[in-house]
C-alpha cells in the first residue's frame, strides 16, 4: 500500500464521529491550557507575561550540584536559545523545567503553577537518539503517544484525538507519512515526527533539545520557521543549540549556560562584549568562536 493510500486510511479514522460530535472539541480536552494556540494572539517578548520561569534554580545529580542558582524566563511569543558547552547543564535545565527532576533550590513555575511531571501545558522534544526508532510503529502512532498523558494508560483514543494527531503532521509537513513505520524515516523526517508528537498537546510551551544536530540545511530551514512561526503565534519556545549562528538568526533572545547563567538578551546584546562567551565556553581571545560573533554582528 502507498503511503498517499495510507494517509486516506488515516483522514477515516479522523472522521467525526456517528453522534456528529466535533472531532476538536475532545482534542482540546487533553492539552487543554486555558489559551489554546488557535486562539491566542502573538504576545510581544517585552509586553508578554513568563509562561516559564526559573527562579534561582539549583540541581544536584549523584550528589553533585551541577546547576546552581539559574534564573531565566521565556514569554509567549518568544522564541529562546539556551547556548553553552556540552555538559553545561542545559538538557538538566530542560528535564527539570519538566518536572523531571527535582530542584534542590528554587523554584520552576510554568503557567503560574510549580512544575510537575506529566501535568503541565509542555511539549518536549529529545535528542533523536533518545527515541527507539526500532520500534514496530507507525509515524501516526509516534505522534499519538504525546497524548498518553492526557489519555492514561487504558483509555482508547477518540476522533478527535486522531484529528490533533493530523494537524501536528500537517504542520511538520509529515501527513503523507502518517501510516509508515517509523523504522524507514530518514533522520530529518524523525526529527519532524518529534516536533509533532511535541505539537499535539498544543502546549503553551515548547522545549526543544538540540533539534538541528545531524539534520541537512533545507530540513533546518524548515525547522527554523516552524519553530518561529509557532513563536509568533503566542507559544513559548526554548530551544538548546550548538549551531550559534542559526539562533543568531531566529531567536529572539539568548541565555548563555554554564552551570548556572553567565549572561542573557538580545542576540544584537551580546554580541557587543565578547567576555560572557569567554567564560561560558572557557576560551581565549584567539577563538573561532569570537570570529563567529562578529560574522553575527
Amino acid at each position: 500500500m502507498t503511503d498517499s493510500m495510507n494517509a486516506e486510511a488515516l483522514e477515516k479514522r479522523l472522521a467525526p464521529d456517528a453522534n456528529g460530535a466535533d472531532v476538536r472539541s475532545e482534542a482540546d480536552a487533553p492539552g487543554s491550557t486555558g489559551h489554546s494556540a488557535d486562539s491566542r494572539s502573538a504576545t510581544s517578548p517585552d509586553g508578554g507575561s513568563p509562561v516559564l520561569r526559573v527562579a534561582d534554580v539549583g540541581v544536584e545529580l549523584a550528589g553533585r550540584l551541577v546547576l546552581h542558582n539559574v534564573n531565566l524566563h521565556v514569554s509567549l511569543g518568544e522564541l529562546v536559545g539556551l547556548i553553552g558547552p556540552n555538559g553545561a547543564g542545559k538538557t538538566t535545565l530542560l528535564r527539570a523545567i519538566l518536572g523531571l527532576l527535582h530542584p534542590v533550590a528554587g523554584d520552576v513555575v510554568i503557567d503560574g503553577r510549580m512544575a510537575r511531571p506529566g501535568r503541565m501545558p509542555v511539549g518536549y522534544v529529545p535528542q533523536r537518539q533518545d527515541f527507539d526508532w526500532q520500534m514496530p510503529v507507525s509515524v501516526a502512532d509516534v505522534v499519538m503517544t504525546g497524548l498518553t498523558g492526557a489519555l492514561g494508560l487504558f483509555r482508547r483514543p477518540g476522533a478527535g484525538h486522531w484529528q490533533a494527531v493530523s494537524e501536528a503532521l500537517d504542520r511538520v509537513r509529515m501527513h503523507e507519512f502518517a501510516n509508515r513505520p517509523v523504522g524507514q524515516l530518514s533522520g530529518g523526517q524523525r526529527q519532524r515526527v518529534l516536533v509533532a508528537r511535541a505539537l499535539v498537546l498544543r502546549p503553551s510551551l515548547l522545549l526543544l533539545d538540540e533539534p538541528f544536530t545531524g539534520l541537512d540545511m533545507p530540513t533546518q530551514e524548515l525547522l527554523s520557521d516552524l519553530f518561529t512561526g509557532l513563536a509568533r503565534e503566542g507559544r513559548a519556545v526554548l530551544m538548546t543549540t550548538h549551531d550559534i549562528l542559526a539562533a543568531f538568526d531566529t531567536c529572539d533572545r539568548l541565555v548563555l549556560l554554564n552551570r548556572t547563567v553567565v549572561a542573557q538578551g538580545t542576540p544584537g546584546d551580546l554580541t557587543a562584549d565578547q567576555t560572557p562567551w569567554m567564560h561560558t565556553f572557557g576560551v581565549g581571545e584567539s577563538s573561532p568562536l569570537l570570529r563567529i560573533l562578529k560574522v553575527a554582528r
